[in-house]
């Protein structure tokens, strides 16, 4: 498949008008929140340092395996110990070569609207990624495709409240693993105009996605380079593992000054200590190793603190989201992130199989725990489910609805004579109401967030509507949202300069498939 067949006429399931006879739901204008309340401390001081000097001991006694030659020959110039593929890292070393991690940085798009600010204060929400499996509008679960790929793109764009692309929102095994880079970033910069990201699987791949992403900036290497416009996951293998195509990712991107998030995978029980301190012990001392690595290749490379620890299901084995423990470690991963100065990663994850009561309460715990805990950059904000191994189009609207309450409760309650409200309160006087004074008139429009899914009519009326559910209202939703979409403009020559890379590096052959 090749950029000829971008726009596949075919739909699966239930057909789609151009057009609809469903309204869109309003929405605010594109904006990154802020958080404007004290993050929550799971944690105390002495805690917090405990599980701090528990991992530089975790580096210094045990080390960590790093598979890439290179990688190891860059660290013990400064200063590792070195023994086969084990490094171990002086606690000093660590603390003082993570001193030029940056607190702060920009995250460019080819939109300029659509750059972000990374760190502080700062809230960015992202797609669902890297799921192998998609659930479309016909309800029927398959392998992903680039249509579905494609289809999720169009609700990343239209949603203002998503800000970023988090990877690919659903694998497009349709496409081969040589070029599927090519393609997918050709989509990503030309459906979609925000922020993308590049899988570390080589270095090849990161070199032909941030080229690709300057054709689309239309910018020169160096400002590329002061400009960091491509960001990558790094997951270590845990326990305390990195591999090779892991470090080539940080080699290439950290040395071009590009962005690096270190996410350790930690599952208590399972990959990590079943005690949540001992999880975030080693979660720690993995993020921590990574975030030295590209320090090392490069003082004051773009670096962000990753949290994806949770729990297993001690039966089966299975991953579990959206848990008290998964909750509590997404607070305490960004008292770790505050602790070094450094952007924090979480994520809106749960292991529902269906768009049910479950899928909406664990992602609101997930969700809840990333924002109490000071999230900077939320990956899988929207469509993720089943522990990962499924996007779901109607997920995503749900999710977006949810965000889209997260960013109106992070708003500031305006305090000021006229939201006092003095002269409205002796209008109505004792004992009357407000549905018909002017200052209701005047601002009942965008008085309240318009959530999309929730139904606030009484019974009798919602059941002569139809009686929606969840399930029904996302799916129309999901439809109306997809027919709305529009793509975002291009100039023809940088069109015309983006499918040139792309024919050339298909003609060329890609990548290996093979480390």
């Amino acid at each position: 498949m090749t950029t000829e067949n971008l726009e596949p006429n075919r739909r699966r399931g239930r057909a789609r008008t151009a057009t609809t006879e469903a309204k869109l739901p309003d929405q605010k204008p594109f904006k990154q929140p802020r958080m404007r309340y004290a993050p929550t401390k799971v944690l105390s001081d002495d805690e917090l340092e405990s599980i701090h000097l528990a991992s530089l001991r975790i580096l210094s006694e045990y080390g960590m395996d790093f598979l890439d030659p290179d990688a190891r020959d860059l660290l013990k110039k400064a200063g590792a110990k070195i023994e086969d593929q084990r490094v171990r890292f002086d606690p000093e070393m660590v603390l003082e070569t993570i001193k030029t991690c940056p607190s702060e940085f920009k995250l460019h798009a080819r939109n300029p609207n659509h750059t972000l600010n990374i760190g502080g204060d700062w809230m960015s929400f992202g797609s669902v990624a890297s799921t192998p499996n998609f659930i479309g509008l016909d309800g029927i679960r398959h392998p992903g495709t680039r249509q579905d790929f494609q289809e999720l793109l169009k609700l990343t764009q239209v949603f203002n409240i998503i800000h970023f692309i988090s990877g690919y929102p659903v694998e497009p095994i349709d496409l081969h693993a040589s070029i599927r880079h090519i393609e997918t970033t050709y989509d990503m910069l030309t459906l979609t105009d925000k922020a993308i990201h590049c899988y570390s699987l080589g270095r090849q791949r990161n070199q032909d996605v941030l080229e690709m992403s300057r054709i689309a900036r239309q910018v020169d290497h160096e400002t590329l380079e002061r400009e960091p416009s491509v960001f990558s996951i790094i997951n270590s293998s845990s326990p305390l593992r990195l591999d090779t195509p892991m470090l080539q990712g940080i080699m290439e991107f950290s040395s071009r000054n590009q962005i690096i998030i270190i996410t350790p995978f930690t599952l208590a029980g399972a990959m990590a200590p079943i005690t949540l301190a001992g999880a975030l012990a080693q979660q720690n001392a993995e993020a921590l190793a990574g975030m030295t690595f590209t320090q090392v290749v490069r003082p004051g490379a773009p670096v962000a603190y990753g949290g994806f620890t949770s729990n297993v299901d001690m039966q089966s084995g299975a991953p579990a989201f959206g848990t008290p423990e998964y909750m509590r470690t997404a607070m305490a991963g960004g008292q770790l992130a505050r602790r070094y100065n450094v952007p924090y990663r979480s994520s809106n994850v749960c292991a529902a199989n269906a768009l049910d009561a479950q899928a909406a309460y664990e992602s609101v715990f997930s969700l809840w725990g990333a924002i109490q805990g000071g999230v900077n950059f939320l990956m899988h904000g929207a469509g993720w489910m089943e522990g990962g191994l499924h996007s779901s189009l109607e997920k995503f609207v749900l999710d977006a609805d949810l965000l889209g309450m997260v960013a109106a409760y992070l708003e500031p309650i305006v305090v000021d004579e006229a939201t006092l409200a003095h002269e409205a309160i002796g209008e109505v006087g004792p004992g009357g109401h407000f549905f018909g004074v002017q200052h209701t008139q005047d601002r009942f429009r965008d008085a309240f967030y318009k959530p999309m899914i929730s139904d606030w009519r009484n019974y009798e009326s919602w059941q002569e509507g139809g009686s929606p559910t969840a399930v029904t209202k996302t799916t129309e939703l999901a439809k109306t949202w997809l027919d709305a979409y529009k793509t975002p403009a291009l100039d023809d020559a940088v069109h015309e300069e983006l499918k040139e890379f792309v024919k050339r590096r298909i003609n060329e052959g890609g990548v290996a498939t093979d480390f």
